[in-house]
């Protein structure tokens, strides 16, 4: 064979083996569990993004929801110990914590307990993506909460069929060194117009809705989140005060508190937090909420 065919034959098997890895598609992501506790699916890569430095706050600064805290940690300590738990739907009152406690409570544990909890968020447009991101888990050796912050579903929306087979459905089920955990608005995890509408419109009204309400049955535990009222918003104010040295009197933080949830059209966790931000902002003093 001449040299000018040889390099020839090279070149078009060269093309050939190009052609054949763009269809294999990239190869499958190599995850580092240790480069953090938190991770961020990404469904396209087939990656968990490691962070290293979650957006949390510290457990004892969490006020006004003691009771729903004390089971949610029990729970989640029991599956960190490796003993059975419930799949959880934290649900209610915008602004009174949920995401956070989640998140805090994952770094309590981790903190204070020998196994390695991982968790992993998966954000609400890609719980479709759920059975592929179970298969990795299953594998890894490791003990992972899902967590999927503001889960909700709107009319025609089948991504919630996805949900059901990890929770519970499908041959395989959920693997045991997986949880799921959830937050949402919503107790049933879709709007009650949408629940009433297609009762008023079915042949059998009981069935209408069956389907999506079964949904939220395959969370063991549903901790219920409610508007807190003035006292407990103060605490939480006085709290974060304390915590962050702020200097101020009490008197004073109280009504400038007060007359901020006013602004606000309400109170809550968040909005306790929102004034903080802006005291501090104005006393020059930082805020580390580790």
């Amino acid at each position: 064979m001449s040299v000018d065919n040889a390099a020839a034959l090279l070149a078009e098997i060269t093309r050939l083996a190009n052609a054949l890895e763009r269809l294999a598609g990239p190869p499958p992501a190599i995850n580092d569990w240790s480069a953090a506790d938190c991770f961020v699916w990404q469904p396209v890569s087939q990656r968990l993004h490691p962070v290293r430095k979650p957006n949390r706050v510290a457990l004892k600064l969490i006020r006004g929801v003691d009771h729903v805290r004390d089971i949610l940690h029990e729970n989640t300590q029991r599956f960190a110990e490796g003993f059975p738990a419930n799949n959880v739907l934290l649900w209610g009152a915008r602004g009174m914590g949920k995401s956070s406690l989640v998140k805090s409570v994952h770094a309590d544990i981790n903190a204070s307990t020998d196994p390695d909890l991982k968790l992993i968020e998966v954000h609400r447009e890609d719980i479709a993506s759920l059975p592929a991101l179970l298969d990795l888990l299953k594998e890894s050796g490791k003990r992972v909460i899902v967590f999927c912050d503001d889960l909700s579903f709107d009319h025609d929306d089948t991504a919630y069929k996805s949900l059901k087979a990890a929770l519970d459905g499908g041959i395989e089920g959920r693997p045991d060194n997986v949880l799921f955990y959830a937050t949402s608005n919503r107790r049933h995890l879709l709007p009650r117009h949408m629940m009433e509408n297609e009762q008023s419109t079915a042949i059998n009204p009981s069935e209408a809705v069956e389907e999506k309400v079964s949904l939220s049955d395959r969370f063991g535990l549903w901790l219920g989140f409610h508007k807190c009222n003035q006292t407990d918003y103060l605490a939480m104010i006085d709290a974060y005060a304390e915590h962050f040295e702020l200097g101020i009197t009490q008197d004073l933080l109280h009504a400038e508190a007060l007359e901020w949830a006013t602004t606000r059209g309400g109170r809550s966790g968040r909005v306790a937090w929102q004034y903080i931000q802006d005291l501090a902002g104005r006393l020059r003093k930082p805020l580390d909420r580790a």
